[in-house]
């Protein structure tokens, strides 16, 4: 078996010779490629992983001009790993590379993706405490009930890495998007140890960014070839309302004579119906628009296996 691991690097120069030595050291005689992605370190990264590199055929080093963000590292290792299971790691000695045949073994049960928890997370509590938050929202919004989303080590099936298209902050969604393309998900306990090196990249902006990016991932995921379901009912509950408050209005005008034009209730009304009307139209223009897509750049099927397809012949003969 070949395994890769892809490594998004920033700022890690301290902890990068012992991470290559404790991958090595837990892999059992697998044929490896450790693919490392220096997203724009400011640091002495880059020479520990060149000097990797040079020391060993299969350490592969990829160097961004800027800082793009650990989804854009993630995705171009992904295109370029080539194992039949594909580790993510991070770079901070966090996660234990002890852990590699677990995931495996978990992979040779039939999953096609097997993500970490940290069950007990080496952090301080101000980052514990919205990291619950996270995946509990998280889990009720994907039904996918997974105790932590976010851990950074996770085992892959190349497959399935291969079908994943990462920007922005959905790395932290990437269960949710590998459940919903088909694949089988599951979650191990990890070790997770105390940062040594460093210090985190993250700050308080990372949530913000986290929750526009949930509503991307929900929209891909959930309503992708039928936005009309999201955008109409939206729009089919307003127009409802607002119809409900002008009817009352007409009733209350013609059966009491109640003056309206001091009514705020009645622009409310008219505003929902309205609103609600332009939700309805914009679904409609966006089924109009993903029926227009080049099938070639749709959302992948995910087929696991295709037999006897049966096609007719070019002079039309059966």
């Amino acid at each position: 078996m070949l395994i890769s691991f892809v490594i998004p690097v920033l700022n890690e120069e301290d902890s990068l010779s012992q991470l290559y030595t404790e991958i090595l050291a837990n892999i059992h005689d697998h044929d490896y490629e450790i693919i490392l992605i220096d997203d724009g370190s400011t640091d002495g990264s880059f020479g520990i992983m060149s000097q990797l590199a040079t020391n060993d055929k299969n350490v592969r080093v990829i160097k961004f001009r800027r800082n793009f963000g650990k989804a854009a590292a993630l995705q171009q290792g992904f295109e370029l790993a080539i194992g039949d299971v594909v580790f993510t790691i991070d770079a901070d000695l966090q996660d234990n590379p002890v852990e590699i045949p677990a995931f495996l073994q978990k992979i040779d049960e039939g999953y096609d993706m097997v993500s970490g928890w940290k069950k007990k997370r080496q952090d301080p509590l101000h980052k514990r405490i919205p990291s619950k938050l996270f995946n509990s929202v998280t889990a009720r919004t994907f039904k996918l009930k997974l105790k932590d989303y976010n851990c950074g080590f996770k085992a892959y099936r190349n497959e399935v890495v291969k079908e994943l298209n990462l920007y922005g902050e959905m790395h932290r969604y990437i269960p949710a998007l590998v459940d919903s393309l088909g694949f089988r998900v599951t979650e191990i306990a990890v070790q997770h140890r105390a940062r040594k090196y460093g210090h985190s990249k993250y700050g308080l902006e990372r949530y913000l960014r986290g929750f526009f990016d949930l509503l991307t991932v929900r929209m891909v995921t959930h309503y992708i070839k039928s936005p009309l379901y999201l955008f109409g009912r939206v729009g089919l509950i307003s127009c409802l309302m607002g119809t409900g408050i002008t009817v009352y209005l007409a009733i209350m005008k013609i059966f009491w004579g109640m003056a309206l034009s001091n009514r705020p209730l009645l622009l409310l009304g008219i505003l929902m119906i309205l609103g609600g009307l332009q939700f309805i139209s914009l679904g409609l223009i966006s089924e109009l628009i993903v029926n227009r897509i080049d099938p070639s750049k749709r959302l992948p099927l995910s087929i696991e296996t295709t037999i006897n397809i049966w096609q007719e012949p070019e002079d039309g003969n059966t």
